[in-house]
């Protein structure tokens, strides 16, 4: 059997002589979700603390990584801004998974006319820029992180619900479904403890890829003021904080977000390039 992994535009395969590279992006990406779930504890300042005597001071003792504008401790707020900026994509991912699998399954068991309808409806979606969306509702809403997610989280889902689609008809064809319907398994006994599991691993490969591109887009909704609020810390609302100083020649507390971003954005991808090409060599 042969799998497909939908990618977006721009991700390359990662192969097997790249795997020191892969084992470097993973350990990355522990250390980020570590400093997501222990920062109350590992913090080494409270991130909203104002010493407006002591802005836009380099680094020192004790501000390894310097401080912004206000006079906040700028590794205090990348490692309690870690939280807030998995989160969102988490709840992007998460939503967009389980709504596009119901949907991909729904729509490759059943066929016929109730395909169609949700095939067009998830194509409808791509003709709507996810962005737009985000920045539509939240002009609704207002400002906080639960508008944005739900908008990109719905923006998401056609790539699952697409990639699902295409591997549960695969699956459909296989003997063993036959052979449960003879049986008398119902349909959502099938797809639940024989079908989801077979086709699981290429649609966690695909989340992983789409968890790095709702980390982009979450961040750039912040920058632009209208993700998290002012005062939560959040890396793409301290590259938006960091303006400021690099009009004044202080660019360190805009450039620490931005790499912090970068390169969580580019272990998510390449783990997920990994994870991808594993699943698709063990079904060839």
């Amino acid at each position: 059997m042969s799998v497909a992994v939908l990618r977006r535009p721009g991700l390359s395969r990662l192969r097997t002589p790249r795997a020191p590279l892969y084992a470097l992006c993973l350990g990355f990406v522990t250390l980020v979700v570590l400093a997501a779930l222990l920062a109350p504890w590992i913090s080494p300042a409270d991130p909203n603390a104002v010493d407006l005597g002591n802005a836009l001071a380099g680094p020192s003792a004790a501000h390894p990584f310097g401080v912004d504008s206000s006079g906040r401790d700028t590794l205090a707020r990348l490692v309690t801004g870690a939280r807030t900026s998995l989160l969102g994509p988490l709840g992007v991912v998460a939503f967009s998974t389980l709504a596009g699998v119901a949907v991909g399954t729904t729509a490759a068991w059943r066929g016929g006319w109730l395909d169609s309808v949700l095939s067009r409806s998830t194509e409808l979606v791509f003709a709507f820029p996810g962005m737009l969306l985000a920045i539509l509702i939240v002009a609704v809403y207002g400002e906080g992180l639960t508008a944005p997610v739900v908008a990109l989280a719905v923006a998401y889902l056609p790539y699952v619900s697409r990639l699902t689609r295409s591997l549960v008809l695969a699956e459909r064809q296989r003997p063993y479904v036959s052979a449960y319907l003879v049986q008398g398994h119902s349909a959502v006994q099938i797809c639940l403890r024989h079908v989801l599991p077979n086709v699981g691993p290429v649609v966690l490969a695909q989340s992983t890829i789409n968890f790095g591109y709702a980390l982009i887009d979450l961040a750039g909704l912040s920058f632009l003021g209208l993700g998290v609020p002012a005062l939560t810390p959040d890396w793409g609302r301290m590259v938006l904080d960091g303006q400021t100083a690099i009009q004044r020649g202080y660019p360190l507390s805009a450039i620490w977000p931005c790499v912090a971003i970068v390169l969580t954005v580019v272990a998510f991808n390449v783990v997920g390039e990994r994870w991808a090409d594993r699943v698709a060599r063990r079904y060839r």
